[in-house]
């Protein structure tokens, strides 16, 4: 009974707990040193690839090629093309002046061109662009009965179950005739559908005049009909000077409804990524990321063998499963896109006369930027409960350097640190004094069973000390002024129990007093 009774009180520490405490604070306080060199390698990894010559590069190239308008009609650009007409302008006119730069502002020849074309003067056009067209089949839907006197032709949305695959128009040349998607490559994911690869295309011509014409004679064969659905517009671009490769897509969706809608994708990617010292630099990051993820690892390998089915309960454990698994695949995307422009870059750049299909190449490093956008975003989750737990330590350390051993553990520090920062942040009410002493005496009793202390014995205690509460705030609390004061039948009755609760505690305390003694004598003798 006096073993349960003293841990209401606050208990009394233990050496061998002492010490435990002590080295657990300082194993954690090792581990947050630790995290925090992880971070900041993290964050290196994910801003050292990235620059604004990124930024910039996307944005002329947007501007030239979505913003710049039909000669004589200022509304027309490829932002606002709404018809087959608009779209036909667009190609013959932004777009054509757009990728074939053959001379100087005052018409001078460019000089050591190599057959290709300098975009601003600077970007050079890798291999040809190309221009593809997906389609489908006739009655893929069904017109009503009542309509069918008007219209016997149907087109329904794209879908790779309705995609037109027989040749079509002139079916001499292979626009006219379907070429089969590549398994590997990616699938665009439009407005109105996702779209394959494959369908009908064609390449654009170095000689600009022979592109113009190759635009006319598909127009005027109607290379666009209603079965159309979608029509990508593909080239890459390299910039020697800041080292980057711009993809750019051009997305022209023909929904059923009519009418056409536009979009766009610009990536600058860094695909020569080791070149420059600081490109070393960053491979050097790279080799240290690896090896904090095989220490961590080895650490919650460890964890799970020690506390097995019991390490699964914690949020915290899971938060720490969820960042290796994120780190292990940051990892195989990044040595996937390594391995495949080692492969691929070379057979790229040799045809000049084919078009390069370098968005494969992007796709996977978007991919890539992606996952390690999500990855540090959880990073950084973890790092503000670390942050928060900062002045808890400080505390701590302060404690031990006058020489006091606090009792403490650190699940409850990091507890009490969070609900401290969500009040201070008002996404929590402030807890009162009564929320306060309730909550400690929850603590405490958690501590009591897992001391090993019985069941009943910490429910009397409980007991024990809601009548000493009680009692001391009737007749010992400073604010009353009166000394007489009437004592009711159930108080006198609390009164009643607690003095037996003491006396049971008080013969306990004799008896061991006695055996102490009885011990005591019989060394003596």
């Amino acid at each position: 009974m006096a073993e349960a009774s003293r841990w209401h009180l606050g208990g009394t520490p233990k050496h061998k707990l002492h010490y435990r405490k002590e080295v657990e604070m300082r194993t954690t306080l090792q581990e947050v040193l630790l995290y925090l060199i992880f971070l900041i390698n993290l964050c290196i990894l994910t801003f050292g690839m990235v620059n604004p010559h990124m930024y910039y590069l996307n944005k002329v190239m947007s501007s030239l090629f979505l913003d710049t308008s039909v000669h004589g009609e200022e509304r027309i650009n490829f932002k606002s093309i709404r018809s087959i007409t608009d779209f036909w302008k667009f190609m013959e006119g932004p777009l054509l002046e757009g990728l074939y730069w053959d001379s100087w502002y005052n018409n001078k020849s460019l000089y050591d061109l190599k057959n290709s074309s300098r975009i601003y003067y600077e970007n050079i056009l890798l291999g040809v662009p190309r221009v593809r067209q997906l389609k489908v089949r006739n009655n893929t839907c069904k017109v009503h009965s009542s309509f069918q006197s008007l219209m016997n032709e149907c087109y329904d949305k794209y879908t790779s179950e309705n995609e037109d695959l027989s040749d079509f128009g002139l079916k001499y040349d292979t626009e006219w005739k379907y070429s089969a998607p590549i398994i590997n490559s990616p699938w665009h994911w439009g407005f109105t559908g996702v779209y394959r690869n494959g369908g009908y295309i064609f390449t654009l011509s170095k000689s600009k005049s022979e592109t113009l014409n190759k635009f006319i004679n598909l127009r005027m064969n109607s290379w666009i009909t209603r079965s159309t659905r979608v029509i990508f517009i593909d080239f890459s671009l390299y910039n020697a000077n800041v080292n980057l490769f711009c993809v750019i897509r051009l997305v022209a969706e023909f929904p059923a409804t009519g009418g056409i809608l536009t979009s766009w994708q610009f990536y600058s990617v860094k695909l020569l990524r080791y070149v420059s010292y600081y490109d070393y630099f960053i491979a050097s990051c790279e080799i240290t990321f690896c090896i904090f993820l095989i220490v961590f690892t080895t650490q919650e390998v460890l964890k799970i063998k020690e506390f097995k089915s019991a390490y699964f309960k914690s949020s915290w454990n899971w938060l720490e499963l969820l960042l290796l698994v994120l780190c292990f695949v940051a990892v195989f995307f990044n040595s996937y896109c390594n391995i495949q422009t080692s492969l691929l870059l070379g057979q790229l750049l040799k045809s000049t006369e084919k078009y390069s299909d370098f968005y494969f190449l992007a796709h996977w490093h978007i991919y890539y930027n992606n996952i390690i956008a999500i990855t540090i975003f959880f990073a950084w989750i973890k790092n503000m409960f670390l942050a928060i737990i900062n002045d808890t330590y400080s505390e701590v350390k302060a404690d031990y350097s006058i020489g006091r051993r606090p009792d403490f553990e650190l699940g409850k520090m990091i507890k009490k640190s969070y609900h401290n920062a969500l009040e201070k942040l008002k996404l929590k009410k402030p807890e009162t004094d009564e929320d306060k002493k309730s909550r400690k005496s929850r603590d405490l009793a958690e501590q009591a069973r897992r001391e090993g202390f019985d069941e009943k014995e910490i429910q009397s205690a409980e007991q024990m000390k809601k009548w000493k509460e009680r009692l001391e705030k009737k007749y010992y609390s400073t604010e009353i002024q009166d000394d007489y004061q009437p004592v009711t039948q159930q108080e006198f009755r609390d009164l009643f129990l607690y003095a037996v609760e003491l006396e049971k505690e008080l013969h306990y305390v004799s008896l061991k007093l006695n055996r102490v003694m009885r011990k005591v004598s019989a060394l003596q003798y």
